[in-house]
């Protein structure tokens, strides 16, 4: 009895003082609520509300001016069973994606290990070789390199220097998806910086290590620098698998639109603009976003899942 009469004070004070260090710590919350309220607003209107909508219309049949039609799954099973040029745009996409990022990941690392040495002119150099980049997918470098790759363009006359008479590389099919992907190495500058990055932090301590073990530059290279970049890697190479998916300006520019030819530079997004403000099959448009959005997912959790394969971390070994 003793016991709690002596505790039960201290249980009304406790409880007069829980709700006074309550309200400091709601006004905190309420303050950073406000703060938040524009990106939340943002995200709400500009993100997650029109993925919503696209998902609903993903179900439905609409045309961009009559009111949307409920038809279920119609669109997918059209899509996967019946539309031959979707599984042109995939089989497009999938090689454009498989041949330009490994290409552009290895021309990306190559020029920053020449550019990793401080030398005189070398912040020129890096400057130059970033500065595609900076134009991006936008259609002007489109048009000229369709300008330089269609008939008469610079590199069929650089061709024909050497005998190989190509004509206009743009207007064949075994050629046209080339130009694309080109297009997409060429502009190599972003994961260049990031990997120029990654290298200024392998410790010296390791190359002197293996130097002194006999390791000559190749042996090196495989020992101490892919292994100690292989966290920058997999950055560079999850950035540039999606950033491929969803390419499009490109492709547009050089094929005029059309994705030819014979459909060899129809990538997804294009078949995707097509269908949706070509044809005015909103409905389809947005199930092929949906099924874009799923299958770019479960690569990156596989890229992220098969990391513990190949991945190193300074002091932590495989992860």
């Amino acid at each position: 009895m003793s016991n709690t009469a002596l505790t039960r004070p201290e249980s009304r004070r406790a409880a007069v003082v829980a709700p006074r260090q309550a309200r400091p710590r709601r006004r905190r919350d309420r303050a950073a609520y406000v703060f938040l309220s524009p990106w939340i607003i943002g995200a709400t209107v500009l993100t997650v509300g029109p993925m919503l909508a696209s998902l609903y219309l993903s179900f439905t049949d609409y045309d961009l001016f009559d009111s949307p039609r409920f038809v279920g799954f119609d669109n997918y099973v059209r899509m996967f069973t019946q539309d031959d040029r979707y599984w042109h745009a995939v089989t497009a996409t999938l090689e454009y994606v498989v041949v330009s990022v490994p290409l552009k990941l290895a021309l990306a690392l190559a020029v920053a290990l020449l550019l990793n040495k401080e030398r005189r002119g070398t912040g020129f150099y890096r400057s130059a070789f970033y500065a595609p980049s900076l134009l991006g997918a936008s259609v002007s470098v489109a048009l000229v390199w369709r300008a330089m790759y269609g008939s008469g363009g610079v590199v069929g006359r650089v061709l024909e220097v050497f005998g190989i008479h190509v004509g206009s590389l743009v207007d064949q099919p075994r050629y046209a998806l080339l130009t694309v992907i080109a297009l997409a190495v060429w502009q190599f500058g972003a994961p260049m910086v990031i990997f120029l990055a990654g290298l200024k932090q392998v410790p010296r301590e390791l190359y002197e290590a293996a130097s002194l073990d006999g390791a000559g530059p190749v042996r090196r290279f495989f020992a101490v620098t892919l292994p100690m970049l292989s966290p920058v890697l997999l950055f560079n190479l999850v950035l540039e698998t999606i950033h491929a998916f969803q390419s499009f300006t490109s492709a547009f520019i050089i094929s005029s639109g059309r994705g030819g030819p014979s459909d060899s530079t129809l990538l997804y997004t294009l078949y995707l603009y097509q269908r949706g403000f070509n044809d005015f099959r909103m409905g389809y448009a947005s199930a092929m976003a949906w099924v874009l959005l799923v299958v770019v997912a479960a690569i990156t959790v596989l890229l992220f899942r098969s990391a513990s394969k190949w991945v190193f971390y300074i002091g932590e070994g495989k992860r």
